[in-house]
């Protein structure tokens, strides 16, 4: 699982960086717990769970689709989907809690991949049980 090491290792140093930027909010704003009703900390929070929301999820798709003999290429393609999604969806609600570019390229990116990756997932299956 060479491809998924790859992308999981970027998603994980992506994870790490919007901790961070948590926990800077926190220590600026001097919030311990919550979000002490601050903007600024409240969307850091949300740009880093919605991360959490989706990426496990999307590994292991990937995970199952590269185990599973899935092509190289679409694989990587995947991985790269995922991995701009993410950035994009970070940054444009990390400037704004409103529409913006980012975030929606970014979840659309994120959803595409899971939908792709489960549809090859369940076609998989019911190639290999025929």
């Amino acid at each position: 699982m060479q491809i998924l090491a790859l992308y999981s290792g970027i998603l994980g140093f992506l994870l790490i960086f919007l901790s961070y930027n948590v926990a800077s909010h926190r220590g600026k704003f001097k919030v311990g717990i919550g979000d002490g009703e601050n903007k600024d900390l409240m969307r850091a929070i949300r740009v880093q769970a919605n991360f959490t929301e989706y990426v496990p999820l999307a590994l292991i798709l990937l995970a199952v689709f590269e185990m599973n003999h899935g092509h190289a290429i679409v694989t990587h393609i995947a991985g790269i989907c995922l991995v701009l999604g993410r950035v994009l969806h970070a940054y444009g609600l990390s400037k704004t809690a409103n529409k913006s570019f980012g975030r929606f390229v970014g979840i659309l990116m994120t959803w595409l991949v899971i939908i792709g990756l489960s549809g090859a997932n369940i076609y998989s299956y019911v190639v290999a049980s025929l």
